[in-house]
């Protein structure tokens, strides 16, 4: 994204912060093979307690999932909003949660057994992926796993009053097969790939790609 994408993007989610996070408190809109890539994430995380860190984490709804499935695992959050940050530390005080851009992650390299970046990427365009993607690489240990959650396709949209503000975001869909060259590009060995249409109350097909730091 170029520095003007980011601001936008930061200033619209810090608009909509405090109603996404009370219209998307938990993982409840998630499908079932979604949630089952997210499990299969952790157990297969070889450190215990492993290092997580929740790329674009939000208001933390995803940090509260990853607890749920392992209480013992140490994680931090990055995310681009300060006050989606606010929300994500009213839930989790004791976590490390920073400001940045996951493009330019502000921590020591092979820091993390795994990195979640769940629909965190909808924002970057496809040929600035692997800009991001190589970020995820560099903080990550060798075979530390990252997962990628999406709306899967080519093109682009507007979204239309998200959260209910009046705020100007353009989203991505990326091609899962695009998303499995990229992360071989930047060093990664895809794992596993799920694919799934559209449910009813879905405009778009859903994609997750794990993918192992060489």
């Amino acid at each position: 994204m170029t520095s003007a994408d980011v601001e936008r993007t930061r200033t619209a989610y810090d608009e909509v912060a405090a109603s996404y996070a009370e219209m998307l408190p938990d993982t409840r809109y998630e499908a079932a093979p979604e949630l089952a890539m997210v499990q299969h994430f952790v157990e297969e995380l070889e450190s215990r307690p492993a290092t997580v860190l929740d790329a674009g984490c939000g208001t933390g709804r995803m940090i509260s999932h990853l607890l749920s499935l392992d209480p013992e695992l140490v994680i931090s959050g990055s995310d681009l909003s300060p006050a989606m940050l606010a929300e994500a530390r009213s839930r989790h005080p004791e976590l490390e949660l920073v400001a940045a851009d996951s493009a330019e992650l502000p921590f020591a390299d092979e820091r993390f057994d795994g990195v979640l970046a769940w629909y965190s990427t909808i924002h970057t365009p496809p040929h600035r992926l692997g800009v991001v993607y190589s970020a995820f690489h560099r903080v990550l240990r060798p075979g530390g796993l990252l997962l990628l959650g999406f709306q899967a396709g080519t093109g682009q949209r507007r979204l239309d009053k998200p959260y209910g503000h009046d705020v100007d975001l353009i989203a991505y869909l990326h091609h899962t097969p695009y998303v499995r060259d990229a992360l071989r590009q930047a060093g990664f060995r895809v794992t596993a790939v799920l694919d799934r249409e559209p449910r009813a109350t879905e405009k778009h097909p859903q994609g997750v790609v794990l993918a192992e730091r060489l």
